[in-house]
């Protein structure tokens, strides 16, 4: 953990769809994540780092499924060549789409991480950039889960919360973890010459 990061080039907005910060099927403490989001989105826009809302789309029938109203963005995307959606049918938010890429492109070294599920898509594409050399910071305030439901002869529940802190701990020592989300700060990328 550390309080502050140095700055980062690029936020990644993972799975942040209505699905999984509204109404019951929401995570806990959904209206404080998505207001960290938010201001981790306007801040990022502001110092011209780049912008990428992750997108999952789930099976037929998951609250995710394209087209349904789960499936929609929470947060307003200002589409530009600094703000872009990217979908996904995996965890991975790299797994046979066009981010790794984008990030080369855009000149990209370090970047924040923040969204839904911690210990599934946030930390999977957390993995991933981590391998590829990227430097990872995750805000602890600014990712968040369910509860995982008792399993009988294995555990009772975990609290969501647990499960969120495990999901950084997975991560390794790599990973730069810091308290708060008002903690990361931006700056531009060098963007590179084509």
């Amino acid at each position: 953990m550390s309080d502050r990061a140095r700055p980062v080039q690029a936020l990644l907005v993972v799975d942040v769809q209505a699905d999984a910060v509204v109404g019951e099927r929401a995570v806990p403490g959904a209206a404080g994540l998505v207001d960290r989001t938010a201001d981790l989105i306007a801040r990022a826009r502001k110092d011209g780092a780049l912008v990428v809302h992750v997108q999952n789309d789930g099976r037929p029938g998951a609250g995710d499924e394209p087209g349904t109203p789960g499936w929609e963005l929470h947060h307003r995307v200002d589409a530009s060549d600094t703000e872009v959606v990217i979908r996904k049918t995996r965890d991975d938010g790299f797994h046979g789409t066009p981010l790794g890429g984008l990030l080369t492109d855009s000149g990209v070294r370090a970047l924040a991480i923040c969204g839904v599920m911690s210990e599934m898509c946030v930390q999977s594409t957390a993995r991933t950039a981590l391998e590829l050399g990227y430097r990872v910071v995750m805000p602890h305030d600014a990712h968040a889960t369910h509860d995982i439901p008792a399993a009988p002869g294995i555990s009772g529940p975990v609290p969501a919360a647990a499960v969120s802190r495990v999901a950084e701990w997975a991560l390794g020592s790599d990973l730069e973890v810091v308290a708060r989300a008002a903690d990361v700060e931006f700056a531009a990328p060098a963007r590179h010459e084509h």
